[in-house]
């Protein structure tokens, strides 16, 4: 049986990240995509130019539209753009918490726009990080989430991914890519387990949505069954190999995307 996965997440023309690269990342990963569409984005591989926002009882409505009719085996919430979205989308989903959700705390774009208003952070953390179950923040949404200077070492990324698990995730994924080293390691905490990825940094600027692509890649694993370390390993894998195979595309002049489809396309 194909395994049924929804991305609520903003909309990114140049088709690097949000819900292209998200329904990209379902189909590489053999699962049906669907989408619910949280703000529009102007925006290319050197920056975003404009966001328009939808109208939160909008964005409800296609989520409860989607699990009216279709079996819904996980969820993916990226970009939720401001605090009336961050409720409406709680709001959706609550009546289907058993079902595995992650949570990419989309804040800053590549190339440094906000893609998350300030007084969203609160709701985002009070209304959406308990519903999850699975956090992917990277260092500097860490640090936004907890209030606090972004992790320079492994040390403090621990303590840190401990303190959010403290706010009602079932794990967290924190992403060590921010660390200026040859290494990129990420640390899983769940429950009172600590479980570090290692992995060496790919040199490339085609890094646009690997966000995006990587809390896709868990929640299509975990609509497939697997356990959460086990999916985090398999989408880490496979994003290796989309980054690492990146420059065989030619999109765009700034930071472009992650080759999806590496290991399908001949």
């Amino acid at each position: 049986m194909v395994a049924n996965v929804l991305s609520i997440a903003g909309s990114d023309p140049s088709g690097g990240a949000g819900i292209q690269a998200d329904l990209k990342t379902f189909s590489a990963r053999g699962c049906y995509g669907m989408a619910a569409i949280t703000a529009l984005t102007a925006q290319n591989t050197q920056g975003v130019s404009a966001v328009q926002a939808v109208d939160p009882e909008f964005v409800a409505e296609q989520i409860r539209m989607i699990f009216a009719d279709v079996r819904v085996d996980a969820v993916k919430i990226g970009m939720i753009a401001n605090a009336g979205i961050a409720r409406a989308v709680a709001g959706a989903l609550r009546p289907h918490s058993t079902i595995p959700i992650v949570l990419d705390p989309v804040m800053i774009a590549k190339g440094g726009a906000a893609l998350l208003e300030p007084e969203a952070v609160a709701v985002l953390r009070d209304q959406l990080l308990p519903l999850a179950t699975v956090l992917t923040p990277n260092l500097p949404e860490a640090a936004a989430l907890l209030d606090e200077p972004e992790a320079l070492s492994r040390e403090i990324m621990e303590s840190q991914a401990a303190r959010l698990i403290m706010q009602g995730p079932g794990a967290v994924l924190l992403k060590g890519g921010h660390l200026t080293a040859t290494e990129s390691p990420d640390i899983l905490v769940s429950g009172e387990r600590f479980h570090w990825f290692e992995a060496p940094r790919i040199v490339t600027k085609n890094t646009h949505g690997t966000g995006c692509a990587l809390s896709s890649a868990i929640a299509a694993e975990l609509a497939k069954g697997l356990a959460i370390v086990d999916a985090v390993a398999t989408a880490k894998d496979w994003l290796a190999g989309a980054v690492a195979t990146s420059g065989t595309l030619t999109v765009g002049s700034g930071h472009g995307p992650v080759h999806h489809f590496h290991g399908l396309w001949k």
